[in-house]
């Protein structure tokens, strides 16, 4: 199932989460790699079959499932 651009689901890879088309990353992977400090250009660097624009879809797919599911305030 195509989610966004560049970013697909299926059960039968990676358990269904969201990964970059074409590949085994998924969203989580990539956001975990930004959130220790790596760059865009430093991640396409050791995953050389990845884009900056698949790092772009993949923080998009990221803000918009945030923005999707509000947390209430208590």
């Amino acid at each position: 199932m195509k989610l966004a651009d560049r970013i697909v689901a299926d059960a039968e890879t990676c358990s269904g989460h969201p990964r970059i088309e074409g590949t085994r990353v998924r969203v989580s992977n990539i956001l975990g790699w930004l959130a220790s400090g790596m760059s865009a250009a430093e991640i396409v660097a050791d995953y050389p079959y990845l884009t900056e624009a698949d790092v772009r879809a993949a923080l998009e797919f990221a803000a918009r499932a945030v923005d999707a599911s509000p947390v209430a305030a208590e």
